[in-house]
Order: C-alpha cells, then sequence, then structure tokens
C-alpha cells in the first residue's frame, strides 16, 4: 500500500509554516497517543506515521527534498539532507526525536504535571478547606460577624514553612535535576515516571525540620472572623482566599469556602426573598372581621385588617417587611395566610348561642350551600 502524503498524516497544507506543522503534529500526537486508543489496535502504527511525517518536515532540508520528489527523496539515498544511513528508519530513532520535540507540553495534557519557567517544578498548593456554617434566620436578615474555629495545616514557624532545619533552603534533587520527573526509553516510547527521590517535588531536604517532620507545616486550629452578609440563603457559598491549608514545603496555601444553612424560624417560612406566617384567628373574628396584630422578622409588629367572612388559607400581603435579597438587590414581601380557628372546650352558655347561630344561618354559608346541591344533583342522577 502506498504511503500516506506527510501534509495529509499532520493534517496541514503543503505551505504550512515550521510553527504550524508542529502544531499539526502535537494534536495529531495527543489524538493518536497509544495510551488514549487501548481499544484501537491502528492506533500505535498512526501514532508512528505522524512522529515519522513530523521528522521529515520539520527539517528544513528534508522538506525541500519531500516537496520536490516526495517519498522517492529518501529512497536510494536521494534528497541529500534526507539520506538515511543503512537500516535506519523514521519508526527507530528518528521517530523518538520527533516526539522529543513536543514532549513536554503533551506530558502536561497526558500526565497533569505542572512545571513552572526553568524548568522547576512548583511547590505543591495546599488544598482547599470547606467549612459548614449553621446560623438562625435572625442573623440571615440582619447579618453578622461571627468567629469561626477552623482545623487546618498552617506554615511551620520553626523552619519558615521550608521544611529544613533552622529555615536552610531545600537543595535541588540530583536524581532529576528540579524536575520532579525522570525518563525512561522503552521502545519507541519515551515515559516520564514521578522521581522516586523526591516524590516528584524537584528537590530534598539533607536535614528534616523536628517540628513538622520536613512538610513545612503543622495541624493547627485557627480562629477566622467571618462576615455574613445579610440576605443569605442555605447553600450560599462564602470563599475565603487563602484560609485554606497551607502548601508543602511553601507552597501557596488552599481557599476556606463557607457553605451556609439557615435553620428553621419558628414563626417564618421563607421562599427566597419573601416570608410566610400563618395567623390562627378566632371564628368570629373571621367572620366579623377587624384588626389584627402581627409580628415582623425586624423584631416589630405589623397591622393587617381582615375582611369580614375570611376563610383560611386567604393571604394578605405586608410589603417590604420580607428578607432583603443578598448584594443588595431590594427587599421581599411577607405574607400572613390566615388559619380560622374552631372553638374547642365549650361552656353550656357557648354551645347555646352556637346552636343559636347556627339555627338561624341557613344564608351565611354559601360554600357549604353549593356544595350540598351539588351532592344532591349526584346522587338524583345516580337514582335516574
Amino acid at each position: 500500500m502506498s504511503k500516506r502524503d506527510y501534509y495529509d498524516v499532520l493534517g496541514v497544507s503543503k505551505g504550512a509554516s515550521a510553527a504550524e506543522i508542529k502544531k499539526g503534529f502535537r494534536a495529531k500526537a495527543k489524538e493518536l497517543h497509544p495510551d488514549r486508543n487501548t481499544d484501537n489496535p491502528d492506533a500505535e502504527a498512526q501514532f508512528k506515521e505522524a512522529g515519522e511525517a513530523y521528522e521529515v518536515l520539520k527539517d528544513e532540508e528534508k522538506k525541500a527534498a519531500y516537496d520536490r520528489f516526495g517519498h522517492a527523496a529518501f529512497e536510494n539515498g536521494m534528497g541529500g539532507g534526507g539520506q538515511q544511513r543503512p537500516g535506519q528508519g523514521f519508526g527507530s530513532g528518528d521517530f523518538s526525536s520527533a516526539f522529543s520535540d513536543v514532549f513536554d507540553d503533551l506530558f502536561g495534557d497526558f500526565m497533569g504535571g505542572q512545571r513552572q519557567g526553568g524548568g522547576g517544578r512548583r511547590a505543591a498548593r495546599g488544598s482547599d478547606l470547606r467549612y459548614n456554617l449553621r446560623i438562625s434566620l435572625d442573623d440571615a436578615f440582619a447579618g453578622m460577624q461571627k468567629t469561626i474555629n477552623v482545623p487546618t495545616a498552617v506554615g511551620c514557624s520553626s523552619c519558615d514553612g521550608t521544611g529544613a532545619e533552622g529555615g536552610v533552603e531545600p537543595t535541588t534533587c540530583p536524581t532529576c535535576s528540579g524536575m520532579g520527573k525522570v525518563r525512561a526509553q522503552q521502545g519507541f516510547f519515551t515515559v516520564e515516571r514521578t522521581c522516586p527521590t523526591c516524590s516528584g517535588l524537584g528537590q530534598i531536604i539533607k536535614n528534616p525540620c523536628k517540628s513538622c517532620q520536613g512538610a513545612g507545616r503543622v495541624e493547627k486550629d485557627r480562629a477566622l472572623s467571618v462576615n455574613i452578609p445579610v440576605g443569605v440563603e442555605t447553600g450560599t457559598r462564602i470563599r475565603l482566599a487563602g484560609e485554606g491549608e497551607a502548601g508543602m514545603r511553601g507552597g501557596p496555601p488552599g481557599d476556606l469556602y463557607i457553605f451556609v444553612e439557615v435553620t428553621q424560624h419558628d414563626l417564618f417560612e421563607r421562599d427566597g426573598v419573601n416570608l410566610y406566617c400563618r395567623v390562627p384567628v378566632s371564628m368570629a373574628k373571621a367572620a366579623l372581621g377587624g384588626a389584627i396584630e402581627v409580628p415582623t422578622i425586624d423584631g416589630g409588629r405589623g397591622r393587617v385588617q381582615i375582611p369580614g367572612g375570611s376563610q383560611s388559607g386567604r393571604q394578605m400581603r405586608l410589603r417590604g417587611k420580607g428578607m432583603p435579597a443578598l448584594r443588595g438587590a431590594g427587599v421581599g414581601d411577607m405574607f400572613i395566610e390566615l388559619a380560622v380557628e374552631t372553638p374547642v372546650n365549650l361552656t353550656a352558655r357557648q354551645k347555646e348561642i352556637l346552636q343559636e347561630f347556627e339555627d338561624l344561618s341557613e344564608d351565611n354559608n354559601p360554600e357549604s350551600k353549593s356544595f350540598f346541591s351539588s351532592v344532591k344533583s349526584f346522587w338524583d342522577g345516580m337514582k335516574g
């Protein structure tokens, strides 16, 4: 089978620049890497083909010969700069050379490695921490300043976070030269592994700090003052940057995330910025109407006028008496829901009065009259 055009293999045009060729090879190498294509038996051959194409096109002399003669440039010693020694193929040493050009970029994608300028490895960042904070609805309404105790890892004061006795700076690992990784050649693959000497940190400590055993941090409870803004709801997340766990050996600290839970209130039920309050009223008050006083979340009192003939479940609104919205986006309302209460433990006189009222109430219960009229029609229909 004839060989594919090298430009097609890398997915670039014939006039592509060196940067475009390298970019095309990098994309193909990521796409076809055998470690990512364990279920594709052709991936290894295609991966190797991409390396062969890049080995030719990255070299100006080989590229010029290929552009002029195609694959024939490398057959029988043609092509000058493209000439190969007997027995040498692009699938062996040349491929490793091609792949090494972009290996550092690809390694970060394949293995998740992180490096900083000059080849040094970044100090390990501390972990983020989570703290669950329960507050009352009154606190959520007014906002508050609260001190919390957080168990965490803090920088060791004995070694100033370096992990070395006396604060001496760690030395570069001689095994990996500070890279944190070591390379090994396996066939045409170059494999990188975490350095066994420094465990990937790129540095070693000859005399570890006795207080932190070389970690550069110790476990300690910290007291932090937290500002709880008005209007927070259950699930609100507050981020305190840099207040998480200290990093290893002077690495940057993580963040602290406070997750707020607002507990249930005895009087008010919350729905977003609105509050609901269920208020019991006597049967007589509901029938006759009148004013009642209700509590508000700010500790005050609200006066509500009940229309005569009010039924259970009727709602009335007090505007602006709800919860403040988070970040100052207005204030909600408070809804009063009436619960008409049936009297209990009646005296003989009360029963007598209610019975007299019942005898005179034929036209005072429109809902009952309508319901039983419908019931009668239903039963008459069943008889028919």
